[in-house]
């Protein structure tokens, strides 16, 4: 079972249900199942530009941003031990949440030659990737 909360601003014009199917694919094609659940939140590009200055330190907006509530990057505190996800009392695997900026998906979308939301799918897909701890270089 996996539950996914998407909250978008009423003015963007989002397919929940796309959403919610990309996320179940991408689940399943790494094979992962069972209890999970992710929030998704399309936002405007003054929210995005707030959220990357406060959290990645950068004044600009960017397309997606993802939370997961296991910081899974490299630390430089080595001898602080990594204990992993904390098993819920509930056998639900939070995985945290995905940010993407509508504004930017239309903006990548007709870069991209593409529908926007195919854009939202690619960028659900990089999100999710880095919520589960697969990042790239």
């Amino acid at each position: 079972m996996i539950n996914i909360i998407v909250n978008s601003d009423p003015r963007y014009n989002i397919n929940r249900a796309s959403i919610r199917d990309a996320i179940s694919e991408i689940l399943a094609k790494l094979k992962i199942s069972g209890k999970i659940e992710l929030g998704v939140n399309i936002v405007g590009d003054r929210k995005m530009h707030e959220l990357n200055r406060k959290y990645r330190g950068l004044d600009t907006t960017t397309n997606i941003l993802s939370f997961a509530l296991e910081d899974s990057s490299p630390t430089s505190l080595q001898h602080i031990p990594r204990i992993g996800f904390v098993a819920a009392p509930d056998k639900w695997l939070r995985l945290g949440d995905i940010v993407i900026s509508y504004p930017q998906a239309i903006e990548d979308a007709s870069l991209d030659g593409i529908s926007v939301d195919e854009e939202i799918r690619t960028l659900i897909e990089h999100g999710l990737n880095h919520l589960l701890g697969i990042h790239h270089h």
